[in-house]
């Protein structure tokens, strides 16, 4: 009887020098080494929630043997009345490949969605997880879930400044916060329904992104760079921002306001804004009134700024009822030098005036003296000097 325990204890002896010589191989502890090839882990086994709320866990698989190998997927203890099951990227799944040797490179391999029942009473729930791939490659994952009244908050998708304005042709960036005040980490898919034609985009740290992970009880901050087309009409647009996860989906309205931009311009077809006229001569020039901002403007007064109160300066129509945005209409005025202005040049400023917005244009009126006088003038200068000559020399010897 010693001889057989004794030989009993140099085995035990010998089965635990092989458990620390393999731990020394492989690098991983003793007791991990004996249970086995497979492992399956959770970056947090243990949880804060309240009744009613849906949690995911993030599942690692660790071939410790070397080998790959299939493994299969149980809940193997689950309260009464709560719900989990396990997902991958193509849906709800039974089995996980584990390749040989994976590690962390195989992290959230697999996913286990548990739903808390509404009327969960506080306290800590246990939830085992099982992996079987056959023989020894199996393990167990014990997940404790704390249900209190207090657990957690609700999480949020925000702006400090929901609404702006700007004129056409403006860009509009809002500074945005995600909160996550859920038990576990979560990713968050980011779009936004805005009208046609209008760009939309998120990024966070500086770098565009169409997803997001945040940590449990935190928050990442998320701009959104709005762009309107160039088309875009005064008025209010609404942009509906949404963050989704697994477990809950945000939403956020933005307000852009796109308000008038206004503008008037005198001018003529071509361009010129000089004009040659004569003493007390009517002359007419053909106005162009152009309304330049995206907005139809009305009752726009003609006015006038003449070089002296003896010039007239008068218009076909003095007032414009309205003159729609982009659009252009023609006024013809009448401009009358004063019947003493010399030949020169002389400066008169025409103006458009609406409530929102003027615009006026200086003219460059040279006024001349017409040829006819000024060949009677020469006449009269010719007739003087022959009248002299001929004085002189009829008295001239005496």
């Amino acid at each position: 009887m010693r001889k057989r325990n004794l030989s009993r204890s140099r085995l035990g002896a010998g089965v635990a020098s092989a458990l620390m010589i393999g731990a020394l191989i492989t690098g991983l502890p003793a007791d991990v080494w004996a249970a086995g090839g497979l492992e399956m882990s959770t970056d947090y086994p243990g949880v804060t929630a309240s009744a009613g709320e849906n949690l995911s866990f993030g599942l690692d698989f660790d071939s410790l043997s070397g080998d790959s190998m299939d493994a299969a997927l149980s809940v193997e203890s689950i309260p009464s009345g709560w719900e989990g099951y396990f997902s991958g990227s193509s849906g709800e799944i039974t089995k996980v490949h584990v390749d040989s040797g994976s590690s962390s490179a195989e992290s959230d391999l697999a996913t286990f969605n548990l739903t808390v029942p509404d009327d969960a009473e506080e306290g800590t729930y246990s939830i085992v997880l099982g992996a079987d791939a056959g023989g020894e490659n199996t393990d167990t994952l014990s997940l404790d879930v704390t249900i209190t009244t207090a657990a957690t908050g609700s999480s949020s998708f925000s702006a400090e400044y929901p609404e702006q304005e700007g004129a056409v042709g403006s860009s509009f960036s809002f500074e945005t916060a995600l909160a996550n005040n859920q038990a576990m980490p979560q990713t968050y898919s980011l779009t936004a329904e805005a009208p046609d034609g209008w760009q939309v985009s998120f990024s966070s740290d500086s770098t565009q992104v169409s997803s997001l992970d945040v940590e449990a009880a935190s928050s990442s901050t998320v701009t959104v760079d709005i762009t309107p087309p160039e088309t875009a009409e005064q008025g209010d647009y609404t942009i509906t921002c949404t963050a989704e996860s697994a477990n809950e989906t945000l939403t956020m309205d933005l307000t852009v306001t796109i308000t008038g931009t206004y503008g008037l311009e005198v001018t003529t077809s071509s361009g010129n804004l000089s004009l040659d006229a004569y003493a007390n001569d009517e002359k007419s020039v053909t106005l162009q009134i152009k309304n330049t901002g995206n907005v139809d403007l009305e009752n726009i007064e003609l006015t006038s700024s003449a070089p002296s109160d003896s010039w007239e300066i008068s218009f076909d129509e003095s007032t414009i009822d309205t003159l729609e945005a982009g659009a252009t209409t023609e006024v013809t005025a009448y401009i009358t030098p004063d019947s003493d202005a010399v030949t020169g040049d002389y400066m008169a400023t025409i103006t458009a005036t609406a409530d929102e917005t003027t615009a006026d244009a200086q003219f460059r009126i040279t006024v001349k003296t017409r040829t006819a006088w000024g060949i009677a003038a020469v006449c009269v200068i010719v007739i003087l000097v022959c009248g002299v000559g001929f004085v002189f020399k009829k008295y001239g010897r005496r």
